[in-house]
């Protein structure tokens, strides 16, 4: 038995390959699949089995590409009903992959048909040697159930069994091989390492630490984090089958005056990948900013409109092969052009941009002590706000301000602020979509203004993936 681990940093994806001597699995994999490929071959191995422990809700699955590149089996929940070609599993299933056994659990709980696979070397041992467990736990986390809002307690309910019932009965030497790991949305605070142990996990988990069933319950169906758009278009989205790879829209190489044309039709919107630097200093009017730097796909999918073709502004080529690539890392399949020669390019042909300005911490600070007139907006979460925040800011969530714009007066300076300048310059950008002309985005954001002395330190800010919401309401309740 040989386990290989990929990781994706901006989406925090883990997916496993598991080999013997000749043939391997491929389990949970990300939608740009030639990684396995490639690996394999190295090893000497073939692909047979590709194996998803549930339908992805925060990126597509390479499932459909990768059984078109080497011929292998999709292996998924029954229940689920799929669109494509597979292997439907259920609760008793086994999977035999030489001298490995993998048994088939029902899991239940992050989704309703969840399944985890429960691996025993037979050369070794007649004993699970490790778990690919999906999204049901993590480390130092569980799967959140909250996917499915009119599901939720009902989902709560089956994971605490899933996790007390089944995988908290393996034994404590058990490998956990997750999904997920620090940064994912599919959990709340989930620790930084790829892989842990049953016994471990019993011991020092949050959520797992919370015996009583209704409070266990209560604790996952109370001050989530926010779920992004996206989320049910991918879990639906792998449902059907994803589009390979290969049959989307190329991305046209654009001149000034081309993406000028094709940016005025009324089915086309505006990408602008570069730092959050470069377009305050000079943009597009209308675009979208996301700062390729940041959590870019998670965003992308969370924000750009899926109705409509996208055309992208980067800092040169490769820089817009990537964005298109973690694009489509989360449904986001359309992006068809780019701007050759970027900005630079469209100012020397003389076409019209926008700007905004950028404050540092110690001129918002001025601005605060002189008692100059701006709204404060503070664009982060409502967790994050809570745990600290400027006085007198306002807390919008940066992807609410799609919808509530209009509860700002567009024509007083509006200075946005977020925990580093990204979501508070995507934020800018919404803004300036919908009128408003004096614009600040504060660089650095809130860590930059704590670390100017001119506020306590915010605790979500500086440890993102930390158990801090566990910690968070012990503390105020």
């Amino acid at each position: 038995m040989l386990l290989k681990h990929f990781f994706v940093s901006k989406l925090a994806h883990s997916s496993y390959l598991l080999a013997g001597q000749n043939y391997c699995a491929i389990i949970d994999p990300q939608r740009d699949v030639d990684v396995y490929i490639t690996e394999a071959r190295k090893m000497g191995v073939e692909i047979t089995h590709i194996l998803e422990t549930h339908l992805h809700a925060d990126f597509v699955s390479g499932h459909m590409d990768l059984a078109e590149k080497t011929g292998a089996k999709i292996y998924v929940a029954k229940a689920e009903e799929c669109a494509f070609d597979h292997v439907g599993l259920a609760e008793g299933d086994t999977i035999e992959l030489e001298d490995m056994l993998l048994q088939v659990w029902e899991t239940p709980g992050h989704t309703p048909h969840h399944l985890s696979y429960v691996v025993i070397d037979k050369t070794r041992s007649d004993s699970p040697i490790g778990v690919f467990v999906g999204d049901t736990l993590f480390v130092g986390d569980v799967g959140r159930p909250d996917l499915f809002p009119d599901m939720a307690e009902e989902l709560a309910d089956k994971l605490y069994h899933s996790l007390h019932d089944k995988l908290l009965k393996l034994d404590d030497y058990v490998e956990v091989y997750p999904a997920h790991g620090a940064g994912s949305l599919c959990g709340r605070a989930m620790g930084a390492k790829w892989r842990t142990t049953i016994g471990y996990e019993r011991n020092f988990n949050d959520p797992l630490q919370i015996k009583n069933k209704s409070a266990f319950i209560k604790s996952l169906t109370e001050d989530m984090p926010p779920a992004p758009d996206h989320f049910s278009r991918c879990r639906e989205t792998n449902r059907q089958g994803p589009a390979l790879v290969a049959d989307l829209p190329a991305m046209e190489e654009l001149s000034p005056t081309q993406f000028k044309e094709r940016m005025s039709a009324p089915d086309i919107a505006l990408l602008d990948a570069r730092g959050y630097h470069a377009f305050a200093s000079q943009h597009i009017p209308g675009v979208w900013h996301l700062d390729l730097n940041g959590n870019f796909p998670t965003f992308a999918g969370w924000v750009m409109p899926t109705n409509k073709d996208i055309l992208l502004i980067a800092d040169d080529y490769e820089k817009a092969v990537e964005a298109n690539t973690w694009a489509r890392r989360v449904g986001v399949d359309r992006i068809v052009g780019y701007l050759n020669g970027g900005v630079v390019a469209w100012a020397v042909a003389g076409f019209k941009s926008s700007h905004i300005e950028v404050a540092s911490a110690e001129e918002l600070h001025d601005m605060i002590t002189d008692g100059d007139s701006f709204v404060l907006l503070d664009v982060r979460a409502p967790l994050e706000y809570a745990d600290t925040h400027i006085e007198g800011a306002i807390n919008i969530p940066v992807t609410e301000l799609r919808t509530r714009h209009h509860e700002l007066d567009k024509d007083k300076t509006t200075v946005l602020i977020c925990s580093s300048g990204n979501r508070s310059a995507l934020g800018a950008s919404i803004l300036k979509q919908h009128g408003f002309h004096d614009v600040y985005n504060v660089a650095g954001g809130l860590t930059g203004y704590s670390a100017a002395g001119y506020i306590q330190e915010c605790r979500v800010c500086v440890n993102p993936h930390g158990s801090r919401f566990f910690t968070y309401l012990r503390e105020v309740t």
